[in-house]
């Protein structure tokens, strides 16, 4: 039997549309003995260092991806309406460039041609086309929507420029679902591929994981586009029930009259070679004066704190601070001590009003000596191991609290002086549990809002603690 790899995958981060969560897809992945698994969720690579991580452990090759939307002209033209000028298309990052250049392209998207998806198009496609292989995509992508509109002769036009743009890093994508005007879409896409001289790839446009989930994904569906099932004009993929993680089989059977869209996905697989350095602790420059080094600036700057703290020093705050440095030079926070010391202290200096400290950072005298809190950890009898034990590879967290309507000014004050590449605001995402769940799946229904809402407080509600749906119904 061939070998087969999934080439256009959506997880659970194609917010409500993809079902299958990491751990689980590549589950059902080693379990079809497939050996690379890619992630091409929806306009974003949320998803893509935690799926690259899980492959690794797993042994499987991660391919990282994204399925972008694409304006037809501008990006920076807005829609008249949700989908006019949107459409799709798969790209696959062959090493780390690539890597990167989706992260541009993704970027720009939400910051340049956001309307109503975060949207590129093909002037940026070619800023960022280096090392990227294009696949082109599901019915939704703009060499498909004009087949289906009758307008071969403008779908040929944007496959030539495609192919003058990436050459043999571009493919025909081939899929095979239970949809009416599909079976005549393909044969189109064929016929064009001979004609052009471009090949073909098979491909699933994976969106749950076992085929008994296609009910559940519509589901999820109407949660996102606030529908009820019952509606009957709604954006629903019900009318194929296959768009779920096939097994090598159940592919080479689907195409075996193309069995070369079969071998390019293991050939695609094979030029795409990711690889993301996790776990590496990369700082911005902190200026040192001349001749010090940053462990001893940041002692110096400790000590000199410890006399602003207090009017007596004891023995016990420079044991205290001698063990401290010795764990955060040791492990090589020294700048990133520096830095928080540095926007707080603006911040202050500013008149913001700063939280005295909040989490385990409270435990730290050097945090307090250098100004990043306002506790003293010794009177209170706060542990430094709680905020960096040394026998933790972790690196620590250190919170602190902005007045909410000037927040915005130290954000600014940190990116304008270590760099708008060097500060990010990081997502936070809200996750369905097992309450919110029962709710929201009791409104797609229909039932009356009091129904699932009494079932759903019949969930265990420990704080701290989550209960999954299958162990309440347990």
């Amino acid at each position: 039997m061939a070998d087969f790899v999934h080439l256009h995958v959506h997880t659970e981060y194609s917010m409500l549309d993809g079902l299958g969560k990491i751990p689980n897809l590549i589950e059902k992945t080693l379990k079809n003995n497939q050996k690379s698994l890619a992630i091409t969720d929806h306009g974003g690579m949320y998803g893509a260092v935690s799926f690259y991580n899980s492959c690794k452990k797993a042994g499987i090759k991660p391919i990282i991806g994204v399925e972008v939307y694409m304006a037809k002209d501008s990006r920076f033209d807005k829609q008249s309406r949700m989908g006019s000028d949107q459409s799709h298309l798969v790209l696959l990052a062959m090493n780390h460039r690539g890597y990167v250049n989706l992260m541009h392209l993704v970027s720009a998207a939400n910051l340049e041609g956001f309307s109503y998806k975060p949207r590129i198009d093909f002037e940026l496609l070619k800023k960022y086309s280096s090392d990227i292989i294009v696949t082109s995509a599901c019915a939704s992508s703009i060499f498909n929507r004009l087949i289906r509109d009758g307008k071969d002769d403008e779908a040929i036009e944007w496959f030539k420029k495609f192919k003058d743009l990436f050459g043999d890093r571009f493919y025909i994508e081939l899929q095979r679902h239970q949809i009416d005007f599909m079976e005549e879409m393909n044969n189109k896409l064929i016929s064009i591929s001979r004609e052009l001289d471009i090949p073909l790839v098979a491909t699933n446009d994976v969106h749950y994981i076992n085929a008994n989930e296609a009910h559940a994904q519509d589901a999820l569906i109407c949660v996102q586009t606030r529908k009820l099932i019952s509606d009957k004009k709604r954006m629903s993929m019900l009318g194929s029930q296959t768009f779920y993680l096939k097994s090598n089989e159940e592919m080479t059977e689907l195409f075996h009259d193309y069995p070369e869209a079969i071998e390019n996905t293991v050939k695609i697989a094979e030029r795409c070679n990711v690889e993301i350095p996790t776990g590496q602790l990369i700082f911005p420059d902190y200026p040192i004066p001349e001749g010090k080094t940053t462990e001893e600036f940041l002692k110096e700057m400790t000590l000199k704190g410890l006399k602003n703290r207090f009017d007596e020093i004891t023995q016990e705050h420079l044991d205290r601070v001698d063990y401290e440095l010795d764990i955060i030079t040791g492990k090589g926070y020294s700048t990133y001590f520096l830095i928080t010391q540095d926007f707080v202290n603006w911040a202050k200096a500013q008149g913001i009003a700063v939280g005295p400290g909040r989490g385990s950072a409270a435990g730290s005298l050097v945090s307090y000596a250098i100004g990043i809190t306002d506790i003293d950890p010794i009177i209170h009898g706060l542990p430094f191991e709680r905020f960096l034990n040394p026998e933790r590879p972790t690196p620590p967290d250190i919170d602190i609290d902005f007045a909410d309507d000037r927040r915005d000014e130290v954000i600014k004050y940190a990116a304008d002086t270590y760099g708008h590449d060097h500060v990010a605001q990081v997502i936070t995402f809200g996750r369905m549990e097992a309450r919110v769940s029962i709710r929201d799946i009791g409104r797609v229904l229909g039932m009356p809002y009091e129904d699932p809402d009494k079932i759903s407080k019949l969930i265990p509600n420990h704080p701290g603690t989550k209960t999954s749906l299958d162990t309440a119904v347990r």
